[in-house]
């Protein structure tokens, strides 16, 4: 028998705050058109004033908690993905923690940027395969709103605020593909692309939280071809192909990333969830929240092979293959 880490419910919150892009049109050189064209984006939420990442995050864990029907006191442990913590420290899942009432167990933050969250829920399923928990909760949650230079009509129409969360649950499989669970997982980071995507700011180097910087075309071209190939290295490894994926859930960046990777994987895109027009690129949130809006509408049937993937800042990228 094998260790599996089953995922027992889902949740999400977004800030009420809706941005249609029109708002950018009053402030920047830029059109709807354009930013529909480029990205596919056509709204996304910004945190309210006063509200953090733990603040969402806190939300998005009590719907994932409600879902699975499990209590608080049933966890072990909580592992957050985040780029924008409240604070440089304590870590963001131990506010999660207290805003749970959970006085047991660990919790501690990762942060790969945009591919935080599959980074997260690697980490988890290590911990549950060797034993060292039954059940995690895994949360992507992000406050991008707060380190965008709004002059910069290329960066900040892409981003947006928003939390979503896993239960996962230890189960015994029988070690195959059929196994429901997560089956394996691939992670990378190559540092020498780091000027490609960034914050230009920090602890150590400014004292400042610092704005985001990115080369969108040279991203762009990196994106494709490196979640094309680590979402094959992943259904490798569990003994799969891309003819046995029934959903695949991306990182929600751009359109044309989503479209491209899933071209050169030969699957249809009605295999795709899509949520990047109504969310924007929430960066560690996007995974867990395309996975908890596609579950809410019953788009997941047991026994579902699900495929996710993500690239950020680093650069950072790898995928997930689970069996729902």
């Amino acid at each position: 028998m094998t260790r599996r880490s089953v995922i027992l419910g889902t949740g999400h919150y977004l800030p009420e705050r809706v941005v249609e892009n029109s708002w950018f049109e009053e402030r920047l050189d830029t059109t709807d058109e354009w930013i529909r064209s480029r990205s596919g984006i056509e709204r996304r939420h910004f945190a309210a004033e006063g509200q953090t990442t733990s603040d969402l995050a806190i939300r998005a864990a009590k719907a994932a908690l409600e879902k699975s029907g499990l209590n608080v006191n049933q966890l072990d442990g909580i592992v957050l993905a985040t780029s924008t913590p409240d604070f440089t420290f304590p870590a963001v899942a131990t506010m999660v923690q207290a805003g749970l009432g959970m006085t047991r167990g660990f919790a501690f933050d990762v942060q790969a940027v945009c591919a935080g969250f599959v980074f997260a829920l690697a980490n988890a399923d290590a911990m549950i395969r060797a034993g060292q928990a039954d059940r995690v909760l895994v949360v992507g949650a992000e406050t991008f709103s707060r380190i965008m230079d709004w002059t910069d009509r290329s960066t900040c129409v892409l981003f947006g605020d928003g939390a979503g969360a896993v239960v996962l649950e230890a189960q015994e499989g029988q070690g195959d593909s059929n196994d429901r669970g997560i089956l394996a997982s691939d992670l990378n980071s190559d540092g020498q692309y780091r000027e490609l995507l960034y914050v230009d700011g920090g602890v150590s180097s400014t004292g400042t939280a610092g704005q985001l910087r990115m080369q969108g075309n040279l991203v762009f071209r990196h994106a494709v071809d490196k979640l094309s190939k680590t979402a094959n290295t992943v259904l490798g490894r569990a003994g799969l192909s891309a003819s046995d994926v029934d959903w695949l859930v991306p990182h929600q960046a751009n359109a044309r990333i989503i479209t491209g990777t899933a071209q050169k994987m030969g699957l249809p895109m009605d295999k795709v969830v899509l949520t990047v027009a109504d969310h924007g690129n929430t960066s560690a949130a996007s995974i867990p929240l395309a996975l908890s809006v596609a579950d809410s509408q019953g788009r997941f049937k047991p026994g579902d092979l699900v495929l996710t993937e993500a690239i950020g800042g680093g650069l950072s990228w790898g995928s997930v293959a689970l069996r729902w």
